[in-house]
């Protein structure tokens, strides 16, 4: 098939385009260069509003006004118009349009969508686990729904620098590090270790609960610990050997989490704490000199009107500590600096957990105050809810500790076999090996995708890994079925859209859909709310079975009729492909 580069312009676009035209005919000109406000309908293809908006502005009857503009809607792809109600036009477009709609996409590269982002430079701050700790149930959404932003963003054009910072620096780490220094008999390291990659993690895990116990009960211990925080700021060699290990061991279980996930995150994305070390001194000396941050207490603080506490006094963003550490707010400080000036950023997205959000706000203002944070750079806040058990509380063990990140998919996995064991038995092995597991991984990933993400949720295995419902299998057993039907389809056809042909309730009804996965995307990408596009997905799969209980397809006796149906299939299976590909989760073709 030839493939064009040309973006493909929606009918909602070119419909628009015409209501605009009959405005500008129909109106004064002060509002004939409103919005058309045009919009899928129940009761046509497309429905506009813009009389009722328009009618007090031009001191008319809202009908009156739409049937003026009614009354100039002309164009090739209108088919049909009618007014309703108080004024609202309804709109019917040709079915030679959305049969050609479906050959311009299939033509297309990327199913028409456009680039609307390029020259942006966006840097995402998203997942950022703890050094020498596990990933748990916590990370979970700031890793999923970062990389879906990530992924939404880039596929529109904009050049995405996704930032892991990790949790690598502080006084955990002398800690740590004296305590593996006292027992050399601890194993940590992946090559003394036997099994899965998270063997160094969970170990070290286990050895910084064991140093924090010896912190807390043993004073002696952690006077030598707070010396080895010293050693290891002052760049002792030893204490940074054994640091670096740390970290290194860490990231090596990180990524092999990272890659069973699915999720676009390397080694090449860290810059944790550390990174910005070298620059807390100067951030804080600026702050000072600047007079934005002032001495409280003993601690270098900045303070604002519009944040106070419970008894009205001002709640300070504290920079530097009374004792002259850095805490989280100095390094964030940083990171906006550094990310402006260094990275060239237009757009900074910190993906946290929505309790941070006033921290968020605190730091934005400051960095604003200093200059770094200027009008055309955007930070932005991208908050979510917490993972819940069926009880409606934050999901923890029975003992009351955060659940591992492992051991969460390997939940989901485990029920995917159980249910592919029942539905699909003739899958070979390494098949349904393949399919169980990224039936698993989908299903708690789009769990996490398809509600707002500012709103809690329930982690429910049996409600996610369920072929029906709104579910990451459903969709994905949906991609797997329009793949099955296309196999059959003899090798070599490549049908061409016959656009003269008559088009039934139900074609129409996917192609319009179709022609809207550019909007769902655009949508998704400007809310930075990805269940938009998991919306989109649902939608499309069910109105697909709808197309094929309603329309036979290789069944179909008039050639022309099949080769238009089998073209309605193939754009379907890529947009359900290309879609959860931006959602991160993965389209088996066979299930």
């Amino acid at each position: 098939m030839r493939r064009v580069r040309d973006s493909v312009r929606p009918l909602m676009v070119a419909v628009a385009g015409a209501v605009s035209r009959a405005m500008a005919a129909a109106l004064p000109a002060e509002v004939a260069d409103a919005d058309p406000l045009v919009r899928r309908s129940d009761h046509a293809d497309f429905q506009s509003n813009v009389a009722l908006s328009s009618a007090k502005k031009v001191g008319r009857a809202p009908r009156e006004v739409g049937a003026a503009i009614d009354a100039r809607l002309g164009d090739e792809l209108i088919a049909d118009t009618a007014l309703s109600g108080p004024g609202f036009i309804n709109i019917s477009v040709t079915g030679s349009s959305v049969w050609s709609q479906l050959a311009a996409r299939r033509a297309a590269d990327r199913l028409g969508v456009d680039t609307p982002l390029a020259g942006e430079r966006v840097v995402i701050d998203y997942s950022s686990p703890n050094i020498a700790k596990q990933m748990h149930v916590g990370h979970l959404r700031t890793t999923i729904i970062g990389d879906a932003l990530a992924r939404l963003l880039g596929f529109l054009g904009a050049e995405v620098i996704r930032q892991i910072h990790y949790g690598d620096w502080g006084t955990q780490f002398g800690m740590l590090i004296q305590y593996l220094d006292e027992h050399p008999e601890a194993k940590w390291h992946r090559d003394d270790l036997t099994g899965n990659a998270d063997a160094p993690i969970e170990a070290l895990d286990r050895l910084y609960r064991a140093a924090r116990e010896k912190f807390d009960a043993d004073p002696g211990f952690a006077n030598r610990a707070r010396a080895r925080v010293v050693a290891l700021q002052g760049g002792d060699e030893a204490t940074l050997r054994v640091w670096t290990d740390l970290v290194t061991e860490s990231q090596h279980s990180f990524q092999a989490l990272y890659d069973r996930l699915g999720v676009l995150l390397t080694p090449q994305d860290a810059a944790g704490e550390s990174t910005y070390n070298a620059y807390l001194d100067e951030v804080t000396a600026e702050l000072a000199d600047a007079g934005i941050a002032v001495e409280s207490d003993g601690a270098l603080c900045v303070f604002f009107d519009e944040f106070t506490g419970p008894d009205g006094t001002p709640t300070p963003l504290i920079v530097r500590k009374s004792d002259g550490g850095y805490g989280y707010a100095a390094t964030d400080l940083a990171t906006i600096r550094y990310r402006i000036r260094k990275l060239a950023a237009t757009r900074l997205l910190y993906v946290t957990d929505a309790r941070q959000a006033q921290h968020f706000q605190m730091v934005f203002a400051t960095a604003r105050r200093a200059g770094w944070l200027t009008a055309d750079v955007q930070a932005i806040h991208v908050p979510y809810g917490t993972v819940q058990g069926a009880d409606g509380k934050p999901f923890k063990t029975r003992s009351g500790s955060t659940i591992p990140l492992t051991e969460l998919l390997d939940s989901a996995v485990t029920r995917a076999r159980e249910i592919l064991a029942e539905k699909a038995p003739d899958l070979d092995a390494q098949t349904f090996d393949r399919v169980a597991e990224a039936a698993g991984i989908g299903s708690v990933k789009y769990a996490d995708l398809s509600g707002s993400r500012i709103k809690d949720y329930v982690f429910d295995v049996d409600r996610m890994v369920n072929f029906t419902g709104n579910t990451g299998v459903y969709l994905q057993y949906a991609h797997a079925r329009i793949r099955s039907i296309l196999r059959n389809v003899p090798p070599g056809t490549d049908p061409v859209v016959d656009t003269e042909l008559t088009l039934e309730s139900a074609e129409r009804a996917l192609g319009l859909l179709l022609d809207e996965f550019g909007k769902a995307i655009t949508d998704a990408a400007d809310s930075l709310e990805p269940h938009r596009l998991a919306g989109y997905l649902f939608a499309l799969a069910q109105t697909f079975t709808a197309f094929y209980e309603a329309c036979p397809v290789l069944k179909a006796d008039d050639p022309r009729v099949r080769g238009n149906r089998i073209a309605l299939c193939q754009l379907t299976g890529d947009t359900l492909a290309a879609g959860l590909e931006l959602l991160g989760i993965v389209a088996p073709e066979r299930i």
